[in-house]
């Protein structure tokens, strides 16, 4: 009886254990064989959109919150050439627009909106490949001075930015 149990015990945990072989807590899809991605440098276009800011130092920094998600949501090595998985593109809008008015017609609250587009290329597999536009924005009272809450509205577009990113290149979304 006991014999048995042992087995029905080990069966168990033989299957239970096969059954997350390829599950990833992330919800990444890494195709077998890849090992390496690399983050080229997102130029900052958005001065050539008209109505668009260039806010310098932005390029540098989306690039490095882009390089980063990719690293703490995947065990793929960061290289600079010749990497399985490639992001390359640009920042294309960096926009502040009035979005609710007061009684007195003025802005009561902006919103500051970036865009940047993607592309994606998958060595090991050319179906995978796209490029997209991705665009976030944040809202502030109009009161507030853009300086003043700009780190935070940076951090929390990128955030987002970065994730639709990863999602879309790799969690298959």
């Amino acid at each position: 009886m006991i014999l048995n149990f042992k087995k029905i015990l080990i069966l168990f945990f033989l299957t239970s254990s096969l059954g997350c072989g390829s599950y990833s807590f992330t919800g990444a899809s890494i195709p077998a064989g890849t090992e390496t991605f690399q983050v080229n440098f997102f130029e900052n276009n958005a001065g050539n959109d008209m109505g668009s800011i260039f806010e310098p130092g932005l390029d540098r920094n989306f690039t490095t919150s882009l390089q980063n998600i990719l690293q703490n949501q995947t065990n793929l090595q960061l290289v600079s050439q010749d990497a399985d998985l490639i992001y390359e593109g640009e920042i294309i809008e960096y926009r502040v627009s009035p979005m609710t008015a007061t009684s007195e017609l003025t802005a009561a609250q902006n919103r500051l909106t970036i865009s940047i587009n993607v592309r994606f290329i998958n060595v090991k597999n050319e179906d995978d490949d796209f490029e997209n536009r991705f665009s976030f924005y944040y809202d502030y009272p109009a009161e507030v001075q853009l300086v003043s809450i700009k780190s935070e509205a940076h951090d929390a577009i990128f955030e987002r930015i970065t994730q639709d990113i990863f999602n879309a290149s790799l969690a298959k979304w």
